[in-house]
């Protein structure tokens, strides 16, 4: 993101409200932290005046009686004492109400991506979602840790600081009032200043995140050909618009945080001093009073100077805000379903009536697909690349939603059924299978308590599956790496068909399910479909010819539309499209038989 984008006050105003109702269960919690908090302040006001009645009544005049002064002295140590009792509960507190809510806060967001729309993934990298579920999260919970804890204990310090200031010279106290508005004018003037380039710094954060994921995940790709030169570029030219961005706001901190205090600072110490030595011409000055006062106007800036401080984790904060809610505001859903209460799918007829579809809404890649798959039947859908034959399927699984025609499941449209219901009867087997970290029996059962061994070993024999199991180390128990890398992209396959017959689906779409199989591997697997078919409808992606020749209706499909529809003998009969894709694929075969032989 090379513009740059600055919150305006009333959307960060937005954004802290927003932070903050997530603090509503928490209430109690809150209370008591910050009772502790009251306490603890309570504690820096009174420790000054103890030590200013210790030097005007007592070390002044000399009157240096051992049992008053133990007395001070033991009121002095117990105030220390107890305030850092209270300072390490009220520590522990703030940051368990911190960790609570961020916990809350990264469940919700977590939940978001859920249940988000594919649309949303196909235009947005995984590696920025990554970098708003755990960095953005992770500066929020650092301005609920320190940001509002230190500006609430500030201002209460503050306050009593000023009530103990006009307590002793109310002239005196007044003059430094004057220090407040220029104090807030620098800090008004740091967070406009800063806020952009924090948004800049996140965001770029994000994109290396996101060329960081991309990278890990096609390495192989990568150092194939030999494209770690381009990516260390491109990586490091993201870096340094990240590491620019940075600088820009060190030189904002390093002008208006600390130095800039500290000047004001200066200034007031100077103006207390001169106020004390020109009273002194006229009149005495009680050196407790000059000490209370330079001791309060120390404890003043201090606090001021822990705001400043915190006002950079604030506008961090703040802007990794804006980012996690965009996420959570996201209105890029999965299809919602207007279900209709105990409607479930017990044939598994299938209709597409005049069904027209657009990924980016310009360009139409479905023109008014109509079939119908009957109970039991197998429809295969053919075509060259991007014709159209996945978008049906991720149409039928509700992975996208269409606006023109109709899909219906046993006479009811599919925007009737729950999606619990939709995903539970219809299983899907994709060309690339995904396996999740864990044990091949989980990956199988999928977490479903509801399947037993017994039926993820039938479901394994079924698909001829369990074979290869057996003879893994640990058998239904060996551990699965992350994307079941250690496995061959037939075997993969093959544990994706168990997980699926597990579930027992009443529709079975295929999508290239044998495309990554080998020969021996897929004339096992070809009977095992059989099987599968059996009872259900099928709707299946094929590639190879071969693999489709016994479906009940072939579809051909040609830039979103279907241009011929029959069995394999009819469309052979036309001899149009089907027919050409027929002969090139046996032909290749009988070049290759040839060669071989």
């Amino acid at each position: 993101m090379d513009e740059k984008i600055q919150l305006t006050e009333r959307e960060q105003r937005k954004i802290l409200f927003h932070l903050l109702s997530y603090t509503k269960p928490h209430k109690k919690m809150i209370t008591f932290a910050f009772v502790l908090l009251i306490l603890t302040t309570i504690g820096d006001i009174v420790l000054p005046l103890l030590v200013k009645i210790f030097i005007d009544d007592y070390l002044t005049p000399g009157k240096l009686s051992f049992k008053p002064l133990m007395v001070l002295g033991s009121i002095y140590m117990g105030i220390q004492i107890v305030k850092a009792i209270l300072l390490f509960f009220q520590l522990v507190k703030f940051q368990e109400i911190a960790l609570n809510i961020i916990q809350q806060l990264r469940i919700d967001v977590f939940s978001k991506v859920q249940a988000l729309g594919l649309k949303y993934f196909d235009k947005t990298p995984a590696g920025s979602i990554v970098s708003r579920v755990t960095n953005d999260t992770e500066a929020i919970k650092d301005m609920f840790v320190t940001v509002i804890a230190t500006f609430i204990q500030s201002g209460f310090l503050l306050t009593g600081i000023f009530i103990a200031m006009f307590i002793l010279n109310v002239k005196l106290a007044l003059f430094c009032l004057i220090i407040l508005p220029i104090l807030l004018f620098v800090m008004n003037l740091y967070r406009k200043l800063s806020s952009k380039f924090y948004l800049d710094m996140r965001e770029r954060l994000g994109q290396l995140n996101a060329k960081l994921a991309e990278s890990l995940s096609g390495m192989s790709i990568i150092q194939v050909f030999r494209q770690e030169k381009r990516l260390r570029k491109e990586f490091g030219s993201i870096n340094e618009k990240h590491y620019n961005a940075g600088m820009k706001n060190i030189k904002i901190d390093g002008l208006l945080l600390r130095p800039a205090i500290d000047l004001i600072y200066i200034f007031a110490l100077i103006l207390v001093l001169s106020y004390f030595g020109i009273t002194s011409f006229s009149q005495s000055v009680e050196v407790g009073v000059i000490y209370a006062f330079i001791n309060y106007l120390d404890r003043f800036f201090e606090p001021v100077n822990q705001m400043m401080m915190r006002l950079s984790l604030y506008q961090q904060a703040i802007v990794a805000g804006s980012r996690v809610f965009t996420l959570l505001d996201e209105e890029e859903l999965a299809p919602a379903q207007k279900q209709e209460k105990g409607l479930m799918i017990e044939q598994g007829k299938i209709e597409f009536k005049d069904v027209s579809f657009s990924y980016d809404g310009e360009r139409d890649v479905l023109k008014q697909i109509s079939f119908t798959a009957n109970p039991g039947e197998t429809v295969a859908l053919v075509g060259h690349t991007g014709s159209g034959k996945s978008s049906i399927i991720n149409l039928m699984m509700r992975f996208y939603e269409f606006e023109r025609g109709e899909i219906l499941i046993d006479g009811k449209s599919i925007r009737q059924y729950t999606k619990p219901e939709i995903r539970e009867k219809l299983g899907l087997v994709l060309q690339d299978p995904f396996l999740f970290f864990g044990t091949v029996k989980d990956n199988i059962r999928l977490h479903n308590q509801n399947i037993t061994d017994e039926q993820v070993q039938e479901a394994s024999e079924f698909v001829q599956a369990h074979t290869f199991i057996e003879k893994l180390e640990e058998g239904y128990e060996h551990k699965v790496v992350e994307r079941g890398s250690t496995f061959s992209s037939g075997q993969r396959q093959l544990i994706a068909f168990a997980r699926t017959i597990a579930a027992n689906p009443k529709i079975l779409v295929l999508d290239e399910a044998t495309a990554n199989i080998d020969t021996e591997t897929e004339e096992m697997i070809q009977t095992a479909l059989a099987k599968m078919r059996k009872g259900r409808t099928t709707i299946a992606i094929a590639h190879r010819l071969s693999t489709i020749q016994d479906a009940d209706l072939i579809l051909v499909l040609h830039q979103g539309e279907i241009v011929e529809r029959g069995n394999h003998q009819e469309l052979l009969a036309l001899e149009g499209l089907y027919h050409k894709m027929f002969l090139l694929q046996n032909g290749a075969a009988e070049r290759l038989e040839d060669v071989v032989n």
